[in-house]
């Protein structure tokens, strides 16, 4: 499954993890993504992965 939301394109990003004593070692942080069933304009049903914002803000048509 691709980590990417395919409605608006948030990804992994990846930044330092920062121990107490101030080491840094890299890390990434996963988009919150799920597989949804979508409703199209023409009405096909389809599954996509979205974005747990795309899907609070309404970007998203759910099939019920």
């Amino acid at each position: 499954m691709s980590r990417k939301c395919e409605i608006c394109g948030k990804g992994q990003v990846s930044g330092n993890s920062v121990s107490h004593s101030m080491r840094h070692s890299r890390r990434k942080w996963d988009a919150n993504i799920q597989t949804v069933r979508v409703q199209e304009e023409n009405g096909t049903v389809r599954r996509a992965n979205v974005c747990t914002r795309c899907m609070r803000s309404g970007k998203v048509n759910r099939a019920v």
